[in-house]
């Protein structure tokens, strides 16, 4: 198999009209739905979870599930779909996403339902991948930014409809739901993107990077272990077990650039990070996966149990966050759009997220509602004005055939932030919510025994049958667990924004991927084509025009 490409048979090139353009981003809609929405989900629902389960303990391994796999599958994804074309693997990561959600359903134990997670992963990183490299393929980054809105508009959708559900299915059927709820929705988005996603494909040249891929992958896996083993109290940084893990991730590296360097078309090209603008931005991206993730992981727990709220009402108080990330997304989009003009949003955007999470340090048991919701306004609105445009900016900095390696490098070097930082300062949360969970149940007149398995089975339905006097205590344990984690994940926004400073701004491109690559035909050309086409199929004249947005087009599928 290849890692070059070339366009199967003598197809006539894609015809990139308005109509089509906005046919196949309704596809990328459609998944994106899918995994934003279980997303939204499953963080309102995770305390209930983790207690059904019998997780507690281990609750950050839900999400680090989840995001390892996402992590490690990425630049597969991104590199795959330059060689071969991006419509199958969008596909089939609906297809692994859709069914891993309903062995979700099925778990009847704590450590199954973490790997089905986990398979879910495998899916949702092709998923964002992909969509975010498609659009590139057929929107010009010139142009690109006025897609965000649309974009933006879905995971707002996913923000009311997720926290909204969860809390539903939580409070009124069961957790299960929450997964049941992904059948149906992956399946109309296959359904959709069958018909609608419209690409052309290619063949492979050159040998696929093997090594580099399973090297890349053992790397991923021995740094999430590394840092889930070492923060945990019965292993700790010195244990032979981290050790291990730490010497496997140092081995798996350094082999893998070896292997990079060898390699006839590498799954991650080093020549990437000779690029200054992919550098620095993919920079920011990891110091902004460390902070994110970390606080957005964790504030539904804090919300359900310090706050004394329902899943649902939990749910809801996300909002905000949501609301303030679309403002600045789809603002800062069609900023770009119209002016061309980039450099600032990042710095800002790190700017107003540093503040947020100092203010979030405060949060306790006592915070009135509506305080913690605009501390989540805040936060959303610095989260808005970097994510979407990190990507765009790294996309611009690269040649067409490498949008997709760069797009999943960039987002492969976010979600390892994500990774670390949901690991190492969800084992701080967790540590330290076991602790006092414990001295409640201890001071409660608990034996030791019963305190520990108390413990790892509360639930706020649990929650809320307890005497006032405990449930005042188990409140306060939460409130003091999460709040000062804060303080650690300020430095590495610091840190973004300094780098932020320093992005170089160049032109944007005015050639979509597929245009670039000579695979597709865009612009009033590609009206004057399908026109002709349309001419051809009817036997009338051929007719002139911008747009050939209200005429028919024939599909052409890979």
């Amino acid at each position: 198999m290849s890692a070059t490409a070339t366009a199967e048979g003598s197809a006539p090139p894609l015809l990139l009209t308005p109509r089509r353009i906005w046919i196949i981003f309704s596809a990328l809609i459609a998944g994106m739905l899918l995994s934003s929405l279980d997303q939204t989900i499953v963080s309102t629902a995770m305390p209930t979870i983790v207690g059904k389960l019998g997780g507690v303990e281990n609750q950050a391994w839900i999400t680090t599930a989840y995001l390892l796999a996402t992590t490690i599958v990425m630049p597969i994804y991104g590199k795959f779909g330059d060689v071969l074309g991006r419509r199958t693997l969008f596909l089939a990561a609906i297809g692994i996403f859709t069914v891993a959600s309903l062995a979700c359903s099925l778990a009847t134990s704590f450590w199954p339902f973490v790997v089905f997670r986990a398979i879910q992963g495998l899916g949702g990183g092709g998923l964002m991948i992909l969509s975010q490299a498609i659009i590139a393929d057929i929107v010009p980054a010139n142009e690109r930014g006025k897609y965000m809105g649309p974009l933006g508009g879905i995971f707002g959708l996913s923000a009311v409809a997720g926290p909204l559900l969860g809390g539903f299915f939580v409070d009124h059927l069961s957790w299960e739901w929450c997964f049941y709820i992904n059948v149906p929705v992956g399946i109309a988005a296959f359904a959709i993107s069958y018909v609608a996603l419209t690409l052309p494909g290619h063949r492979a040249t050159k040998k696929i990077d093997v090594a580099g891929v399973v090297l890349l992958s053992l790397a991923t896996t021995c740094m999430i272990f590394f840092t889930d083993f070492g923060g945990k109290p019965d292993h700790g940084w010195t244990s032979p077990l981290t050790l291990a893990f730490g010497v496997g991730l140092v081995a798996a590296v350094a082999g893998f650039i070896v292997a990079e360097r060898r390699a006839e078309d590498p799954i991650i090209p080093l020549s990437l990070f000779r690029n200054r603008v992919f550098v620095s931005n993919t920079a920011i991206g990891f110091m902004l996966g460390l902070g994110m993730f970390s606080a957005i992981a964790f504030v539904p727990t804090f919300l359900q149990m310090s706050s004394g709220t329902s899943a649902a009402v939990s749910g809801l108080l996300m909002l905000p966050m949501m609301a303030g990330l679309m403002l600045t997304a789809i603002g800062s989009g069609l900023a770009i759009t119209r002016t061309g003009r980039y450099r600032i949003y990042p710095a800002v955007g790190a700017a107003v997220v540093i503040a947020a999470m100092l203010w979030m340090t405060t949060l306790a048991a006592s915070t009135p509602i509506w305080v913690i919701c605009t501390m989540l306004f805040v936060f959303g609105l610095g989260l808005g004005l970097i994510m979407q445009v990190i990507v765009l900016v790294v996309q611009n900095s690269v040649a067409p055939a490498m949008v997709g390696v760069a797009t999943s490098t960039n987002n492969y070097f976010r979600e390892v932030g994500a990774s670390l930082g949901v690991a190492v300062f969800g084992t701080i949360f967790t540590t330290r919510l076991s602790d006092a969970l414990r001295s409640a149940f201890a001071g409660a007149g608990a034996d030791p025994s019963t305190a520990q398995s108390s413990a790892a089975s509360l639930d706020p339905a649990t929650l809320n049958q307890l005497p006032d006097q405990l449930r005042t205590l188990i409140v306060s344990a939460y409130a003091d667990s999460l709040a000062p984690v804060f303080w650690y994940l300020i430095p590495f926004l610091v840190v973004a924004f300094l780098l932020a400073l320093t992005v170089k701004e160049i032109p944007l491109s005015t050639q979509s991927g597929l245009v670039a690559r000579g695979e597709a035909v865009g612009g009033e050309e590609a009206a004057r084509l399908e026109a002709e086409q349309r001419a051809a199929r009817t036997g009338a004249p051929a007719a002139s025009g911008p747009s050939g947005t209200d005429r028919e087009e024939t599909p052409l599928r890979s």
